[in-house]
């Protein structure tokens, strides 16, 4: 097998350039799982609480109300905000709707909930009634949808990353077995603890191990691989 250190210039720069942007996709994905996920419990930073609100749901309170404490928080001002938790609260009844409420959600949230495709549509009372009930959490529906979305595509992903891996010298091989499988192992593990927090809160512990796992693991892999292609020539075989 070809060493990373000699490939032809063009080869290193492709996968330079590969490993380069997954890494900087990586560092994105945490950016937006902070500011979706970790924010489901109104605080920044991720935390059990925010995967357990994320799957489990808030089952002392509605999903809107869930939203518009943490990761919506920063689309309407405090009055407004207030305004539709009270609505919420009393059991988000028509006649308010049609009174003012609607028009409050109209300004504030329609610019997304009723144009992007996927979430939940407020234009209308029926449209928003739905998540005014109480949080039970993602829906089997859509964690069947993110599950296979998650599977396919991060599966490809790592196969070339451990590929790309694979090529690096002066890597024991145990090192080597353990690196290339555990993105995969960790990623069964994450999309498994999503549909167990569904029903079991605890699980959601197994979240945090798994994003963490597959996390270093790739990490590792693309620093050793893009460090045997650029190092200075001379040097010893190694990561």
């Amino acid at each position: 097998m070809p060493s990373l250190s000699r490939l032809d210039p063009a080869l290193r720069a492709l996968f330079t350039g590969y490993l380069a942007i997954i890494g900087l996709g990586l560092l994105m994905s945490f950016g937006q799982i902070l500011l979706t996920h970790g924010m489901a419990d109104g605080k920044l930073g991720l935390s059990v609480d925010d995967i357990v609100f994320s799957y489990y749901g808030n089952r002392e309170g509605s999903r809107l109300e869930s939203k518009l404490q943490g990761s919506m928080k920063l689309m309407a001002n405090e009055q407004t905000r207030a305004t539709i938790i009270k609505w919420v609260r009393s059991g988000a009844p028509r006649q308010e709707w049609d009174d003012g409420v609607g028009k409050l959600v109209a300004d504030n949230c329609t610019r997304c909930h009723g144009v992007i495709p996927g979430i939940p549509d407020y234009r209308s009372y029926e449209g928003i009634q739905p998540v005014a009930q109480i949080d039970e959490g993602a829906t089997v529906p859509t964690l069947a949808r993110v599950s296979h979305i998650h599977l396919f595509g991060i599966a490809f992903i790592f196969f070339f990353v451990c590929g790309i891996f694979t090529m690096a010298q002066g890597v024991p091989p145990a090192v080597r077995v353990v690196a290339v499988a555990f993105p995969y192992v960790f990623l069964g593990i994450d999309v498994f603890s999503w549909w167990a927090t569904k029903w079991v809160p605890s699980a959601a512990y197994l979240t945090i191990l798994a994003g963490t796992g597959y996390a270093l693991s790739s990490g590792f892999m693309i620093l050793t691989s893009l460090w045997q292609m650029w190092r200075p020539q001379g040097g010893a075989d190694g990561p």
